[in-house]
């Protein structure tokens, strides 16, 4: 059951541990967020959402912006995983790049909205968010510049740089295609995207 799923199925005034409880709290902080954007949401609102009294939601996270970045750490968490995963998944690099391709679509589809944390939160300016943005999306560069930088003769900063631009075209074109009303089914639309970056990182020589 899913943080989101908890929060629907816990009457108010149920007792639960302190994890279960927090993950109740992030999972109906989650809507409030991406219904309302932070600035438009009220801990009134995520308390009431969780079934909570305002002083047990206070027991967990001392303010909104506390709240507010324990759910964008737990989601750049989760997106940087999945790049992981993908590149571990096979060592054929064309395949390599398709799962990549389909982990930030997959990201960007998950129901519960959390992209829209990482990618199109309206607290930017706010410098413990801007980081952790900026950082999600360069360690997720990173891993992917690893794998071209050991497979290829280019150096470290070549291989960043069109690890950026792989993931930046991943996540850009997998937000507009979520936002495009999904015409194109998700496998197809991971794989035209996979098939487009494959044609561009193919032709850098094997070491």
């Amino acid at each position: 059951m899913t943080a989101i799923e908890q929060t629907e199925a816990r009457p108010r005034g149920t007792r639960l541990p302190r994890r279960a409880r927090r993950n109740q709290l992030l999972g109906a902080a989650q809507e409030v967020f991406v219904a309302q954007g932070y600035h438009a949401a009220a801990m009134d609102d995520i308390a009431e959402r969780a079934g909570v009294s305002k002083p047990v939601l206070y027991q967990h996270f001392p303010g909104k912006l506390e709240l507010y970045l324990a759910l964008l750490d737990q989601h750049c968490e989760a997106l940087l995983q999945a790049v992981r995963r993908a590149l571990e998944s096979t060592t054929d690099n064309k395949q390599r790049v398709a799962a990549t391709m389909d982990a930030y679509f997959g990201f960007v589809e998950d129901e519960g909205g959390a992209f829209r944390l990482v990618f199109e939160s309206d607290l930017t300016n706010e410098p413990a968010v801007r980081e952790r943005v900026d950082k999600v999306s360069l360690d997720c560069a990173q891993a992917v510049s690893e794998v071209i930088a050991e497979d290829t003769k280019l150096s470290q900063e070549q291989s960043m740089l069109l690890a950026v631009g792989l993931c930046g075209m991943a996540q850009i074109t997998a937000r507009y295609w979520l936002g495009s009303g999904q015409r194109i089914p998700r496998d197809a639309a991971a794989k035209l995207i996979s098939s487009l970056s494959w044609r561009g990182i193919a032709g850098f020589p094997m070491q």
